[in-house]
């Protein structure tokens, strides 16, 4: 099979978190007999800084030309000081997931045992952890109309939603239902907000469609502390945009490390697959961030393209690195692999070359490998 993938880095960890999956994709071309091509694109602050814009037309060209889109991470400190800039980096990813049609942000939540520890929750509150966030990702307040005074004492966020946007990213959510333990939680306000009773309406008549998916329904404060308290209780969730973008930020706490989760964002044709993480300035060019959220979303990609046994060597490998505690410094601050060397070590194993045991420890950049 022949892909092409375009390639934004963005800034702060960029471009080393993305260049691990690459590794990986290269590796799963060798052992499974595929083509992966890459063709990179600016966007975020470093493209404001080289072009004026925070997605250039050629950026937004390559994506549209692309089976698939690989996404690090944007932003950075020198704008969010800044509230009066008028460009900003997070404008680009919104006019990229406008322009491409991304309705649907997906994120699996999922914990490890050999990180139980590393959870702000109890190990026993992990158990069974295994649900999925569908966040509708191109309406509401996002993408509402604003207004500013000219004396700047009052401003308004519009929260703007039509039957459609709500329609095709319920039914997405739906059909993972089936394919799941059947069970969707609507998160909404609708006991306050005229938007979320029209979520709440469209979804009870949806899931006449669906009989065998149970259905409930759950404010988003409340939302919040059942997150935390019970998480293994969800399955397949599903809310509206900014609703989605804070308790799936809430959510991938669960795991220890805001470097393991992927997402993926989807639309009729095209699909992008990032980290949730941010750009992690602080981090960047130091050889320690962490990898394995991007190579997981690679797996999601594959998935996309219908490569699931590509994509099941994909996490077997992390499930690998993580059991045989080859990691990065935010899960192992004292015995811990450089990023490099973690997608080196992911790469070598679907090819093969390492033996699975911790017996097997090799010097790539391990500070204190005992």
């Amino acid at each position: 099979m022949e892909k092409k993938t375009a390639v934004i880095n963005g800034e702060g960890i960029r471009p080393e978190v993305p260049a691990q999956s690459n590794k990986v994709l290269n590796a799963l071309a060798e052992e499974f007999g595929h083509q992966f091509t890459y063709t990179h694109g600016l966007m975020g602050a470093v493209s404001i800084d080289a072009t004026g814009s925070a997605l250039p037309d050629e950026t937004l060209a390559i994506c549209k030309e692309s089976d698939a889109i690989l996404f690090g991470a944007i932003g950075h400190p020198k704008f969010d000081n800044d509230p009066s800039a008028k460009v900003r980096p997070e404008q680009g990813l919104l006019q990229l997931r406008k322009e491409l049609g991304l309705f649907a942000n997906i994120r699996p939540i999922n914990t490890y045992r050999s990180l139980h520890h590393l959870s702000p929750l109890k190990s026993k509150q992990l158990e069974g952890v295994d649900f999925i966030i569908f966040r509708e990702l191109t309406g509401g307040i996002y993408f509402g109309k604003r207004t500013l005074t000219e004396d700047k004492t009052y401003a308004t966020d519009e929260c703007a939603y039509h039957e459609l946007e709500i329609v095709r990213v319920s039914k997405m959510a739906f059909q993972y239902a089936q394919k799941r333990r059947k069970k969707l939680t609507l998160i909404d306000k609708a006991n306050v907000l005229e938007t979320s009773r029209l979520w709440r309406r469209i979804v009870q008549a949806m899931a006449m469609q669906f009989p065998e998916v149970a259905v409930d329904y759950m404010f988003v404060d409340n939302a919040a502390m059942q997150i935390i308290v019970n998480p293994a209780q969800f399955d397949v969730v599903l809310t509206e945009n900014m609703f989605g973008d804070i308790i799936s930020d809430e959510a991938s706490v669960l795991s220890g490390s805001l470097g393991l989760l992927p997402s993926a964002s989807v639309g009729k044709t095209v699909a992008m697959f990032e980290p949730i993480h941010g750009s992690y300035p602080q981090a960047a060019g130091k050889d320690i961030a962490n990898p394995l959220g991007s190579v997981l979303s690679t797996a999601m990609m594959l998935d996309h393209f219908g490569l699931i046994a590509e994509a099941n060597a994909v996490r077997e490998a992390v499930n690998w690195t993580l059991t045989h505690a080859f990691v990065t410094k935010d899960i192992d601050p004292i015995n811990n692999y450089g990023t490099e060397a973690v997608g080196d070590l992911l790469a070598d194993y679907i090819r093969k070359k390492h033996e699975t045991n911790q017996g097997t420890n090799a010097s790539l950049n391990a500070s204190t490998i005992i």
